[in-house]
């Protein structure tokens, strides 16, 4: 069984290592800073756990040694220290993180490494990626290419009609940041909270807004060859404006720390969530202008005897269908991997990608 050093033992850490573990061909240790995190581990089948400090780099590279590959599930923050450890220990990296400053790290370090680095391998970025570049390959020339994407409450009961499902840093940092698109066929960074947009899909009406990081290395995979790309969030209608007062006018996003306080302190968690998936594709094929949509909703449901979140189901699944793809060989083992890079057939008849198939 092929060795596994999970960084981060949360809620999206929890799932990867119970269907690593228990997929019978992986061993995963689960390391992180907090002993209460995981203490959820004890005694599970093919799981060990190690408290560890990813701030010092030495117990990080020590950690790594001997390791198949190591999957960070750590906050943002961590994820540059982590993938300098990882080159430094000669194993693969593969993350979650939808930070660009991150995976710009990521992608230099990559350059000259002799092991794979595979950053952004969540759910957006990452198989939003996936879906869209396989589209894109049906059509002989690309004019508009819209990714959204939204983990949403199935039953929200307060003014932001939303409930925390994973990381509050995270969620934060995607409505500050930068937003990276193709307008015109050039790239540019449009502000968070902006490009407000509404839609109806199955009879339920949504809104979607320029959210950061989600478009992952695809705006720059398709730069040249599509006039237009973005990634938008997709929210029921209200939230935008919400968080727009929270942020910009009352400044809060100036102070990150406060503002996750507030969160935590105030919107409940839930996993009674879904996740919506809705891809739209316009080109020329066969001499027409044509548009492809790829949708999908997955929610929350029982796997391995644990009800899991809609979120934690898409995230996890994901970066373990990738890791899947690298022990099997069917993606490259050196250099940076993107997300575009991996086939869609593969990735939704893996054993862990057929979890985005099974609701389609």
């Amino acid at each position: 069984m092929k060795q596994i050093l999970l960084l981060g033992g949360g809620i999206i850490g929890e799932m990867i290592a119970d269907l690593l573990a228990s997929s019978g061909d992986y061993t995963v240790t689960v390391a992180d800073n907090s002993k209460k995190n995981l203490e959820k581990f004890s005694g599970q089948k093919n799981v060990e756990t190690l408290v560890l400090d990813f701030s010092k780099s030495a117990d990080v590279i020590k950690a790594m040694a001997g390791q198949f590959a190591a999957l960070s599930a750590a906050p943002y923050q961590f994820n540059g220290d982590l993938a300098t450890a990882a080159k430094k220990a000669g194993v693969h990296y593969l993350d979650l993180t939808e930070d660009v400053k991150s995976t710009k790290l990521v992608k230099d370090l990559a350059k000259d490494a002799n092991s794979a680095f595979i950053p952004q391998c969540g759910l957006a970025p990452g198989f939003i990626s996936i879906v869209a570049f396989g589209l894109a390959q049906r059509f002989d020339s690309l004019r508009d290419v819209r990714l959204r994407v939204g983990a949403l409450a199935q039953f929200p009961s307060n003014a932001l009609k939303y409930n925390l499902t994973w990381s509050t840093d995270g969620l934060i940092n995607e409505y500050i940041k930068p937003c990276e698109a193709l307008i015109n066929g050039e790239m540019k960074e449009v502000p968070a909270l902006e490009g407000l947009e509404t839609f109806t899909l199955d009879g339920v009406e949504y809104e979607a807004f320029n959210t950061s990081g989600g478009i992952g290395t695809l705006a720059e995979t398709l730069n040249g060859s599509v006039r237009n790309l973005n990634y938008r969030t997709v929210r029921y209608p209200g939230h935008r404006d919400i968080i727009k007062l929270l942020i910009q006018d009352l400044r809060l996003g100036e102070r990150p720390e406060l503002l996750k306080e507030i969160f935590e302190y105030a919107i409940p968690a839930t996993k009674q969530d879904l996740v919506l998936i809705y891809v739209t594709i316009t080109g020329e094929k066969e001499g027409r202008l044509m548009q492809e949509t790829y949708t999908n909703k997955i929610y929350a449901r029982e796997i391995n005897g644990e009800i899991r979140s809609a979120i934690q189901i898409t995230t996890a699944s994901a970066i373990c269908a990738v890791l899947d793809l690298l022990a099997a060989g069917k993606i490259k083992d050196k250099g940076l991997v993107r997300q575009e890079d991996i086939s869609f057939d593969d990735f939704i008849t893996n054993r862990f990608g057929a979890n985005f198939a099974a609701q389609s």
